[in-house]
């Protein structure tokens, strides 16, 4: 690889990853006060899918980070009440797990397909960030969790994480990503088809 061409992969990539880290924190702010239950929707999925798979899992853990951050300045006051250092540990772990596992998922399946590859990244990434909160809800929130599912109606408190405190959230962040998966191969395949004809 030339100079030329390392340089303007290089430049590619930093406005690319701008583009999208920008794109993470405008829709964290909108997404936040939009809710569905107990706690708001998560719209950045998407864009830290998109950067996961063009520029690989680092760029992924990079955009899950700075969702982490977001979250903790536009929607964890709750939980920044009960414990300041299990609300940043959970938050950013679970962003930035989340984009590590899209981009690695990806990159596993790309050569074979990249719809495949897409879906995939598109089922993890919000499956390890609702499991990591809800990993974190249990080692540092579980006595508040416990009194906010009894003050809800429920008895246990596995059933008010599952359909009380997550459920809905987690099925249309989930199909959210399912829905747009082919227009992100779409997306891919535009940015991709310059670099390959060079």
């Amino acid at each position: 690889m030339s100079k030329e061409s390392t340089a303007k992969f290089n430049v590619k990539t930093i406005v690319g990853m701008g583009v999208l880290t920008a794109l993470v924190i405008v829709l964290q702010a909108i997404g936040s006060v939009i809710r569905f239950g107990t706690f708001s929707i998560t719209l950045v999925l998407v864009p830290i899918i998109v950067g996961a798979a063009l520029y690989g899992w680092k760029a992924g853990a990079w955009l899950g980070f700075v969702f982490g951050i977001m979250v903790l300045a536009t929607d964890a006051g709750a939980f920044l009440a009960i414990s300041v250092p299990g609300t940043i540990i959970t938050c950013l772990l679970k962003g930035i797990l989340a984009g590590a596992a899209a981009g690695i998922v990806y990159q596993l399946f790309e050569n074979k397909t990249k719809l495949g590859a897409v879906i995939g990244a598109g089922i993890v990434c919000p499956v390890v960030n609702t499991g990591v909160f809800l990993l974190g809800c249990l080692v540092f929130f579980l006595d508040t969790v416990k009194e906010w599912g009894a003050g809800a109606g429920y008895e246990n408190v596995g059933a008010f994480f599952l359909f009380g405190f997550v459920g809905l959230n987690f099925v249309i962040e989930l199909a959210i990503n399912l829905v747009l998966a082919t227009a992100i191969v779409r997306i891919l395949n535009i940015i991709k088809k310059p670099e390959s004809a060079a």
